[in-house]
């Protein structure tokens, strides 16, 4: 059995900086014998997030924060990093009323994003993001603006630009969706809405991975998807990786690894953006040893 990498797979720069931020936080703590917490996860990785946890780099309900209610540990001079998502202004507020030292390691794009909307919300425009309403990086840019609307899909888009067609509208779309599904919103946008604009805000990283893995469909005869359960850009590689019509599997680690993968001659192995290469390496290693 031959075993096939994408071009481009695993984790994305706003990714790594992110967890290069967190390990030389952990570092530091050591020496000054402070504690380390991410706002929620830091990775949509359970794996990558246990690695830090055993570094001593803890968990907040960012949950919780968001909606200022709930518990939460003593932050005094402690260490909070913002994960790569991003955070709502009213978040960011009240960890630095907590006493917390924030570490921001949210994504350039993102970023990018967030003041976008902003501005936009500033000339009078509705902001409409498109993506995932239960994204952290879709309610963090919520939490920067006090008008902002979220469309899902197709469905939703031809209901809300009937209702704003006289209204100028900018969208905005998640960093890590497909191209495919950012260009339906936008064509239902165009039809119903006199004055739009549509930003150009997903990450090339998203498109990389999506062209690597339609490449990797015409080299191979099955695809490994590996990343996160939740890790919606990993979903999305799998969602694309079924369209070619080969079968495909979304794997989270090596002990997922069946008998039936290795009948085929070549196997195609990709990984979301927030997926460590540790990972890959260790899933790859396993799946030679089986066949």
């Amino acid at each position: 059995m031959q075993i096939i990498r994408a071009r481009v797979l695993g984790m994305c720069m706003g990714v790594r900086r992110a967890d290069k931020l967190a390990r030389e936080a952990a570092q530091e703590a050591t020496r000054t014998d402070c504690r380390v917490y991410t706002y929620g996860p830091l990775i949509h990785n359970p794996q990558a997030v246990a690695e830090l946890e055993a570094l001593g780099i803890h968990v907040l309900d960012a949950k919780a924060i968001e909606a200022g209610t709930g518990e939460l540990p003593d932050l005094r001079n402690a260490v909070v990093l913002i994960r790569a998502h991003g955070a709502s202004l009213a978040a960011l507020s009240r960890l630095q009323k907590l006493g917390a030292h924030i570490v921001d390691a949210t994504c350039p794009r993102v970023i990018k994003s967030q003041r976008l909307a902003r501005h936009y919300e500033k000339l009078g425009w509705q902001v409409v993001l498109v993506g995932d309403p239960r994204h952290g990086e879709i309610a963090g840019i919520l939490g920067h603006t006090s008008n902002t609307l979220v469309v899902d899909g197709p469905e939703t888009a031809l209901r809300m630009a009937e209702k704003l067609k006289d209204h100028p509208c900018v969208l905005i779309a998640q960093t890590t969706i497909r191209q495919e599904d950012y260009d339906a919103v936008i064509e239902i946008f165009q039809s119903h809405v006199k004055n739009m604009i549509a930003e150009k805000t997903i990450c090339p990283a998203t498109r990389e991975r999506q062209t690597a893995l339609t490449e990797l469909c015409g080299q191979v005869d099955a695809l490994l998807i590996v990343g996160g359960k939740n890790s919606e850009n990993t979903k999305r590689l799998h969602a694309s990786a079924v369209d070619c019509g080969k079968p495909a599997w979304h794997i989270e680690t090596a002990s997922e690894l069946k008998a039936e993968m290795t009948k085929f001659t070549r196997i195609g192995i990709t990984a979301g953006a927030s997926t460590p290469d540790f990972i890959v390496d260790e899933i790859q290693k396993t799946l030679s040893n089986m066949a």
